[in-house]
């Protein structure tokens, strides 16, 4: 517990303080979407509605922090995380306030809060990027198996303060227990040796490079890389599809209202038009992950989201085990 008070401490020094100019006809966002994924749809927002959106990005646990500590000081009026984790912990710290259920009901259930206090965006899928020329790796048909010996020093991973590493390893302990996933951390700390990589993006150059066989990622970064290098020898790896297989483990990055926006019309309004069948095309495009909208196309590219099976967790439990699973992080000295 003390090094989760320590992590959550480094977190607010890192915060930045400074403030942000709002003025009344336009909306602050805190933003941890890279702008390059998020601006597009804002500013076809801003072309059809002429509302401005005026966006502070930074780290989305970062913004958090920086929402808690603001309180009803904040001039941020909406915000923004890659990650449900933090947005259900938002929820919890009661610092949001529920969309109109009309807004709400076009977003599945298990993709949102159960209050509505926060509504998923688009969604990514945890897979495995592979060399296409490595050897010996018939074996790994789950992400369990990156605990396998035979990937000692083959295999790449993020550091495990990584937002989508932690929601990955919440799924894995709801769905296989925290017996077996302590296992598989120990197992997959010493294959990597304590060579772990900043980004999921570095993760797939090492590989598509041949310096590692196997990474665990989120699937755009894969495209991303493959849009860029046509002819990069990787490929995607699916895991857990068997008939007992617990599916690809989901998050979902998403949207909340500040509790204390003066301008909640307007903070709707945008919400409204990010889960449109507009909006929500935007997003596809931009980012290549899915549509948390049914009957919106994902990119062409990506495997379709029903050709898999996707773990039964909903996406509110990355939020109310987020704790448990750094304590479990913490207990197996994860780097």
């Amino acid at each position: 517990m003390k090094n989760v008070l320590q992590r959550l401490l480094l977190v607010v020094l890192l915060t930045a303080l400074g403030g942000v100019a709002a003025q009344a006809d336009e909306l602050v966002v805190y933003s941890g979407r890279k702008d390059t994924f998020i601006k597009p749809v804002i500013e076809q927002f801003t072309a059809e509605t002429g509302i401005k959106v005026v966006l502070h990005s930074a780290k989305s646990t970062a913004l958090l922090n920086k929402l808690r500590i603001e309180a009803d000081r904040t001039v941020a009026d909406l915000y923004i995380s890659n990650d449900a984790g933090n947005l259900q912990t938002g929820s919890k710290l009661g610092l949001f306030q529920p969309v109109s259920t009309e807004i709400a009901k076009v977003i599945p259930a298990n993709l949102r809060a159960g209050d509505n206090t926060w509504l998923g965006l688009s969604a990514r899928a945890r897979v495995l990027v592979v060399n296409k020329n490595a050897k010996d790796i018939d074996f790994i048909k789950s992400v369990f198996d990156l605990a396998d010996p035979r990937l000692k020093d083959r295999l790449a991973i993020t550091h495990s303060s990584n937002e989508s590493f932690i929601a990955g390893v919440t799924v894995y302990m709801l769905s296989e227990g925290k017996e077996k996933t302590t296992a598989w951390l120990q197992g997959m700390k010493t294959n990597a040796d304590n060579k772990l990589f900043s980004k999921h993006s570095k993760i797939v150059k090492a590989v598509a490079d041949g310096k590692k066989d196997v990474g665990l990622v989120n699937h755009y970064y894969l495209y991303r890389h493959l849009a860029k290098y046509p002819d990069a020898p990787v490929r995607i790896l699916m895991p857990d599809q068997g008939e007992k297989g617990m599916g690809v483990a989901w998050n979902v990055a998403g949207i909340a209202m500040s509790k204390y926006t003066k301008k909640k019309a307007m903070a709707e309004k945008l919400i409204s038009f990010l889960v449109s069948k507009t909006g929500q095309t935007t997003f596809a495009g931009a980012n290549r992950e899915y549509p948390v909208r049914e009957g919106v196309s994902a990119a062409a590219e990506i495997p379709p989201a029903g050709n898999y099976h996707v773990a039964d967790v909903p996406m509110s439990a990355l939020g109310t085990h987020r704790i448990e699973t750094l304590d479990l992080l913490d207990a197996v000295g994860m780097p």
